[in-house]
């Protein structure tokens, strides 16, 4: 896994930017601590971050193809594509010829082979940018599913692009700036694809292809979820998920680098871990290492509730019993995970206030404590929106809602996340409406089963919406908080062959035992230990200590106390005085996501310098309007 970063422009001699390339690429770091590399011609400038993992000696970046001792092609890639293996072969028999043996070259000669519908054959995580020399035309390219990050940013005679946003505002031409629409989607727990918040910055969407040429910008579509009838019966059903996750946590399985599973004792991440043991002890390579995440005195602090019914350790603890994993423990303290540095590296990792608070931060550091053992873990991540994982999508209510499902619950499962923000400011930004409209896009891109209505037809709409608007936040937050601790983390579930597949499994048999995931779950029981089998869906967990809670308070009252602090324009200030007083509720997790969510935005409005963009209505853009500066020098973290 690496960071990518670059510049186009057609009117300058980007030969003498080195200084302010290097600095895009230098932000890049977490990302690739191994090795760096710039390449740049006189309209082109692309910069490399390497975390290596396949071919270590042999897949330096930024590659150049030559043809009679000139460049033709320059690629920057990150992420992996898991049947390089295959491509090769292929390719080689077309008659390319290779220097090394990683799946880098053969992005690069695949470009070379087929031009730019290369991409539609590769199986992968990846987001990466060719410059075809000889036609100065740049390709920026993104996985199916999102799964790995890209954003660009317009210019009059070009573009900006990187991993992580922080590498296009590491260029003057970029600028801190947010509008309404951008603080809408900030708040509105629903990610819009394309948008990336910064107002004048895009993230290309996932499936897409973005071309850059002196004519401008193009974006088109190369891959989206269809709808097609689904013929199997329920067996043929459930072998044909067992088959392709064998063959799926296989090709994930290949590394030159120690590798492990993140494990929770959920059926997902059982299920990958299970699959993961039985392939390597096949390899003669077992056993898998394992790593959970639990808190200082969970045992202890526990209480059930509606998402969360059983603690994860009894059921990590039998599953590794279970499969014969070498396994780990992270135990976290509330110390630690309200440590504001914590919460800082969180924030800079995402450049952006968008935070789950506690499990942001447990996720950060379970994966730092991770990569001092291992450089590739494979994750359960998905699962839940590709089998209909989630409490929502089997509550008649929430399905029944004119809005997005998880919305429909929010109140039940998750609080409102704006409590201490002024009444003033949700008024203008209008978050129902916003969240009307950007509901109503989704829906018009739904694709359909002519004849298909009642409840199938609303179920997939409601699997659409989760895959195109709910795991890109996961996926967002897993990319950030594991590569900002240089750890690659690969999601089996995401493969798009298996999402293809599900998506297209009527409701029905998707739940033809009555429960969440009950394809999955046949498909591997086999594997698992009872408890788990018969375990019911529990989030990533949160930690319960009222320890947590009481530093949080503290942390507010000191924020609330600092005249100067940029956030406290935007906030209600008695709701959020009133979140500081140790009364009844306020260690809830309502109360919590409340006191997190100010205490992040107010880091980053301090730490990136951005500058709020006055504009009117809903869902308009970027529009032109006043600039008013709320914090002074943007100081941009690794």
């Amino acid at each position: 896994m690496c960071g990518i970063a670059g510049w186009v422009d057609f009117e300058k001699n980007l030969t003498r930017e080195r200084p302010t390339a290097e600095a895009m690429t230098q932000t890049m770091h977490n990302r690739g601590p191994d090795d760096s590399g710039l390449w740049l011609e006189p309209h082109a400038a692309l910069g490399h971050r390497r975390l290596s993992i396949i071919d270590l000696e042999g897949g330096r970046q930024p590659m150049v193809a030559e043809e009679q001792g000139k460049p033709v092609a320059v690629l920057v890639y990150t992420g992996e594509v898991y049947n390089f293996r295959e491509l090769r072969a292929e390719l080689v028999s077309l008659g390319r010829t290779f220097r090394t043996h990683s799946d880098t070259e053969v992005v690069l000669e695949a470009y070379r082979q087929w031009g730019p519908s290369f991409v539609e054959r590769f199986n992968g995580m990846f987001a990466f940018a060719v410059w075809d020399v000889r036609e100065q035309k740049l390709l920026l390219v993104r996985d199916r599913l999102g799964i790995k990050p890209l954003y660009f940013y317009p210019t009059p005679h070009g573009v900006l692009f990187g991993s992580e946003p922080k590498g296009i505002l590491a260029n003057p031409l970029a600028r801190a700036e947010v509008d309404d629409d951008g603080l809408r989607e900030l708040l509105a727990f629903a990610k819009t694809p394309g948008e990336a918040i910064f107002r004048g910055m895009r993230e290309l969407r996932p499936g897409h292809v973005l071309t850059v040429t002196r004519e401008g910008l193009k974006e088109r579509a190369y891959w989206k979820l269809e709808a097609r009838p689904h013929t199997d019966d329920l067996k043929t059903t459930v072998r044909t998920i067992r088959e392709l996750l064998e063959d799926i946590v296989s090709r994930q399985l290949i590394s030159d680098v120690p590798l492990c599973t993140l494990l929770s004792g959920g059926l997902d991440s059982s299920a990958i871990t299970a699959l993961a043991q039985r392939a390597l002890v096949a390899q003669g390579a077992g056993p898998v290492r394992s790593f959970a995440v639990d808190f200082v005195n969970n045992a202890r602090d526990f209480k059930p509730d509606e998402l969360r019914g059983t603690p994860d350790a009894p059921f990590v603890a039998d599953v590794a019993a279970h499969v014969h994993s070498r396994h780990t423990d992270i135990v976290l303290s509330a110390g630690e995970l309200a440590d504001p540095k914590a919460r800082a590296a969180v924030l800079h990792a995402r450049d952006l206030p968008v935070s789950m608070g506690d499990m942001d931060t447990s996720m950060y550091l379970l994966f730092r404590a991770i990569r001092q053992h291992s450089t590739v873990a494979l994750s359960g991540e998905s699962a839940d929106e590709v089998f209909g994982g989630y409490a929502w999508f089997h509550d008649p209510q929430a399905i029944a809602t004119d809005t997005f499902p998880w919305h429909g619950m929010s109140m039940k499962h998750f609080g409102s996340r704006q409590h201490a923000l002024s009444p003033e400011l949700l008024r203008r930004l209008d978050l129902k409406e916003y969240l009307r409209a950007r509901y109503q896009e989704a829906l018009a891109e739904v694709p359909r089963l002519e004849g298909e209505t009642g409840l199938e037809r609303r179920m997939r709409e409601v699997f659409y919406l989760h895959l195109t608007r709910f795991l890109q936040m996961l996926l967002d937050r897993k990319d950030r908080t594991s590569m900002a601790t240089s750890l690659e983390v690969r999601v089996p579930f995401c493969d798009h062959r298996l999402v293809e597949y599900v998506f297209n499994v009527p409701w029905s048999m998707k739940t033809f035992d009555g429960r969440e995931k009950s394809l999955l779950r046949a498909a591997t029981a086999d594997l698992l230990p009872q408890s788990v089998v018969e375990r019911r869906k529990s989030p990533y967990p949160s930690t319960q200590d009222p320890e947590y809670a009481r530093f949080l308070r503290g942390q507010l009252t000191t924020l609330l106390g600092d005249a100067q602090a940029p956030v406290k324009p935007l906030l209600d200030e008695a709701n959020a005085r009133s979140l500081t007083q140790e009364a009844s509720g306020n260690d809830s997790p309502f109360a919590r996501s409340s006191m997190e969510q100010v205490l992040v935005l107010n880091d980053w409005l301090k730490d990136y310098g951005v500058k709020q963009v006055s504009s009117t209505g809903v869902g308009q853009g970027a529009p032109r309007g006043e600039v008013r500066e709320l914090t002074g020098e943007p100081r941009l973290g690794g």
